[in-house]
């Protein structure tokens, strides 16, 4: 965070970018101190340029005293001239400096801002799969959007309260120089003020947190609602989801008013002390005018900084309200940016060689080098299961941890939900250390995975499943993502996946834009375009999780034949029960309660096989029409 954009090499992922510390997530209080460091040198030129912009009102009222005493109660032009120069070159430089301290601000939030979102963004891509199973998505995005902005509102007050201090300090020092009492009742309106407000900043805190964690319970809702738009729409479940999504708003609109309420009490007890204040030093003046402890230029003085007082005043309230955010922000922030993942590079790894078998201890599956094998379950989940773990993918047996979990609850019930909130945190933190320090129990030629650096097992194995996705952008960058392949490689892979109509479709071909998940495509486009790009990219092992269930059995048995004749001599793993993949499968492995029951050629297994054939059958008639055509 020391320029803009941005250069941020925290929660090292292996890139070109030198490693910088990661955050200090020990504690809000200590993320943001590290956060504030980052920006050191932007944060003390912001203050200095604040100081500038601040002359005309730290030393205006001092010089329009002067001039009216010399000037206009004594008659003398040259001085009058003089002290209006004076105030003159004061103006231009506070001015000039107003300017300069506006960019600095700017730049300051942005680095914040961006560099936050950087941050989220290098924390997802070394978390990978893992992430959505720790945090939910809401906390996430809130995180990176909103989360941010108060980081940057933080840099911003800060740089204004340092300046505004030293300002406060000098007028302090102006001022007791002309009256000692008038002196104390500034220096110490501005302390006796924040001090009021205290006792308001816990409460506050607290309904600040229970508004952060509802929008951001809002926002995973919308998430998850927008994601599965089709689906929703394909079992009428619009309503239901869209009143549940009408209840969480009203939940975070009642926390924000609450909130609100609690800092307008803030703002307002500023505003009654403020005009306390400026009451009682027109009061004190006026009656050290009268006895003649003060001339008229600097009874003006002084009303000037009374006036002048009440900014620092307010920003000091300003303050304490923005860092009480932050401090929400921060606690947020560090909940997702403290986790790690679950495994750890090997101190000597070994190398893995692709063309080798490879053996899932767990269940007893071998995948011989160079051949198609499918695996056939009667409960999807468990051959899903031997995807993930042939891919060393953690399974998806846990469930994200919010920070909303309980809020808005009160003494047992809040402790109890604090409590459950931990328990779970620990469960999957005991799971981790579990995976960080045992063998995975898959060998690859041999060679455990766990043995391996985790980029040398993506290299080699590739995992495609249900879950895959589609990020925005264009056609070309789905199925290339890394700009490797050549046009005709490119749309070789298309055909194979039989995905040529999803090129035909968009206006501008490979630079056709597709929205975020696909969503302008059917399922089956969608499936067949994720199929496309894994297809792609040459994995040496190569396995697929339901790679055509959304496609019509046409277009299926057309898939089939096209990978198995991509992929021949190559290893491929399919996880499916279709027949139409059977057919072309040299060898098929059945999985009961996850273990390897049956191993042979399809039509042996239908034949000897009644587990197996229990399992397969479905719609023969249907399935025999197709591959006779």
């Amino acid at each position: 965070m020391q320029d803009f954009p941005p250069r941020i090499a925290t929660f090292f992922t292996g890139t070109d970018d030198a490693p910088t510390s990661d955050p200090d997530t020990r504690s809000p209080a200590a993320f943001l101190r590290w956060m504030l460091r980052q920006q050191t040198r932007v944060i003390v030129l912001s203050s200095l340029a604040c100081l500038l912009w601040l002359m005309p009102m730290t030393f205006g009222p001092y010089i329009f005293g002067r001039a009216v005493d010399e000037g206009i109660l004594q008659g003398s032009t040259p001085d009058l001239l003089m002290w209006s120069g004076v105030m003159l070159a004061v103006v231009l430089v506070g001015g000039t400096f107003g300017v300069v301290f506006h960019t600095l601000i700017v730049r300051s939030w942005l680095i914040s801002l961006y560099g936050t979102t950087q941050m989220v963004t290098r924390k997802i891509a070394q978390m990978g799969h893992v992430l959505p199973r720790r945090s939910p998505t809401g906390e996430v995005l809130s995180v990176s959007s909103s989360d941010s902005d108060e980081f940057g509102a933080l840099t911003e007050i800060l740089a204004r309260t340092a300046a505004q201090l030293v300002s406060y300090l000098t007028v302090a020092a102006i001022v007791l120089s002309m009256s000692w009492q008038l002196g104390v009742l500034v220096l110490v309106a501005a302390p006796v003020l924040l001090g009021a407000a205290l006792p308001l900043l816990r409460p506050l805190h607290r309904r600040q947190q229970v508004e952060r964690s509802r929008n951001s319970e809002l926002t995973s809702m919308a998430t998850d609602i927008v994601a599965g738009l089709r689906i929703l729409r394909g079992i009428g479940g619009e309503d239901t989801f869209g009143r549940n999504y009408a209840l969480q708003s009203q939940r975070a609109r009642l926390a924000g008013v609450s909130s609100g309420v609690w800092q307008a009490a803030v703002e307002g007890i500023g505003v009654l002390f403020a005009g306390i204040f400026m009451v009682s030093l027109v009061w004190l003046g006026t009656r050290q005018v009268n006895s003649g402890e003060l001339s008229v230029g600097e009874l003006v003085s002084f009303l000037g900084y009374g006036l002048f007082m009440v900014g620092p005043i307010r920003t000091s309230f300003e303050l304490a309200q923005k860092t009480t955010r932050a401090l929400v922000s921060a606690r947020k922030a560090i909940a997702i940016f403290e986790q790690r993942p679950p495994w750890r590079e090997p101190s000597d790894p070994q190398p893995l060689d692709g063309s080798a078998e490879i053996h899932d201890e767990l269940s007893g599956f071998t995948a011989r080098p160079g051949q198609l094998t499918v695996v056939v379950s009667a409960v999807p989940e468990k051959s899903a299961a031997l995807a993930d773990r042939l891919g060393r993918y953690l399974p998806p047996d846990t469930d994200p941890v919010g920070e909303e979990d309980g809020d808005g609850l009160k003494g047992r019930a809040a402790r109890r939900a604090r409590a459950d909130r931990e328990r779970r945190r620990a469960r999957i933190a005991a799971r981790d250390e579990e995976v960080a320090t045992r063998q995975w129990g898959v060998r690859l030629g041999g060679v455990d995975l766990s043995a391996a650096r985790l980029d040398d097992v993506r290299r080699q194995v590739l995992v495609s499943d249900t879950g895959s996705g589609l990020f925005a952008g264009t056609l070309q960058d789905a199925i290339d993502p890394h700009g490797r392949l050549t046009r005709e490689e490119a749309e070789a892979a298309l055909r194979v996946a039989n995905a040529e109509d999803v090129y035909d479709a968009l206006p501008e071909g490979w630079q056709g834009q597709l929205d975020e998940r696909g969503r302008g495509l059917s399922g089956g486009q969608r499936q067949r375009v994720v199929l496309a790009r894994a297809l792609a990219a040459d994995a040496p092992i190569l396995v697929l999780v339901e790679p055509t269930s959304a496609v019509d059995a046409h277009t299926e048995a057309r898939i089939a034949e096209r990978v198995t004749t991509l992929r021949h001599g190559r290893t491929t793993v399919v996880c499916t029960v279709s027949p139409l993949w059977l057919h072309h499968a040299d060898r098929v492995v059945l999985l009961e309660d996850g273990q390897v029951v049956a191993d042979g050629e399809h039509a042996t297994l239908l034949a000897h096989d009644p587990v197996y054939r229990g399992v397969v059958v479905r719609s023969l008639d249907d399935v025999d029409e197709v591959l006779l055509r």
